[in-house]
């Protein structure tokens, strides 16, 4: 896919990053992610991120993540399927240009690994890997890798297929500054954990749209979310957050790494098994699964998934 048409599909509307399906030896399976994938491309996201953060790609060897695209690819119809790609710059590259080879129409560049570095460095590291590919590139902005409005002014100069800036940082002061002095040069996305708690303060800093984990087990809830937010309809906003979003978020925060494991266990909740997150993640207990189940049961969740 061009990187400009990618561009325009991020904007759209709603994202989401599938998870990845593990059978009890961890091993990739491919049938049950790919009858996943089908599923949720009926509930019109715009775009789906394979083998993202949600998709457990810390965990995932790099000649595991071809695969996990080809199967996306496969199995989401006219959805794009944009490939995460990290580490360091060397291997970025190599799993940039595997993905793109696997189908990707675009990448998520995750921040390098483990070393914090200056804003030359980032800049270098970024240039590195759009260079390396023909396909668009969006770039998330979070934890060891966070580039200022000028970092990124210079690299949409220099990198024509930087198409988007992905804030999981949370800084609103920032992304305003971003959003004012980059205009329309880039896509801008949210991507805080649970963005739906965020959205209303992001989409006054200029981010209008984000990626929505929850998609993965309660799509038609998520999509409600998203268009009362667009439309203004504070009503409804506020009765879903109330009622689903801060709940769950209660939820996932009872430990680390909840966040991706949550999601795996409201699609096994549903009946929909992904299989257990990969260590150093851990999965929810018996206990924490029926407090989910009841989450989603007040919500109707249960019943409109099915």
């Amino acid at each position: 896919m061009e990187p400009n048409t990618l561009k325009k599909a991020v904007g759209a509307g709603l994202l989401s990053f599938p998870v990845t399906h593990f059978d009890s030896n961890l091993a990739f399976n491919e049938t049950a992610y790919r009858e996943h994938v089908g599923w949720l491309a009926g509930y019109d996201a715009s775009v789906l991120f394979a083998a993202g953060g949600t998709g457990e790609f810390f965990s995932l060897n790099p000649s595991e993540i071809p695969a996990v695209i080809s199967a996306a690819k496969a199995s989401a119809g006219k959805t794009p399927i944009v490939s995460g790609a990290g580490y360091g710059t060397s291997l970025a590259i190599e799993i940039a240009r595997s993905a793109e080879k696997a189908g990707a129409d675009g990448l998520l560049l995750l921040p390098p690994y483990l070393m914090f570095a200056e804003q030359e460095g980032l800049v270098a590291h970024v240039k590195a890997v759009c260079r390396s590919v023909g396909i668009g590139v969006i770039v998330y902005n979070r934890d060891n890798a966070v580039l200022s409005a000028d970092s990124l002014a210079r690299l949409c100069d220099e990198c024509p297929n930087l198409i988007g800036f992905k804030d999981g940082v949370g800084d609103v002061d920032r992304v305003i500054e971003i959003t004012t002095k980059l205009e329309d040069r880039l896509v801008y996305v949210g991507g805080m954990p649970t963005h739906e708690v965020f959205a209303q303060a992001y989409f006054a800093a200029g981010v209008t749209t984000y990626s929505s984990a929850v998609f993965n087990f309660v799509p038609a809830l998520a999509q409600r979310f998203y268009r009362a937010l667009r439309s203004g309809d504070q009503p409804v906003v506020d009765q879903i957050l109330k009622d689903f979003f801060f709940p769950f978020v209660a939820l996932r925060n009872r430990k680390r790494g909840y966040a991706v494991s949550i999601i795996k266990a409201g699609l096994k909740v549903l009946g929909r098994d992904p299989g257990p997150v990969r260590p150093p993640l851990t999965d929810l207990t018996a206990e924490e699964l029926k407090l989910l189940e009841k989450i989603l049961d007040a919500n109707d969740a249960i019943r409109t998934a099915a």
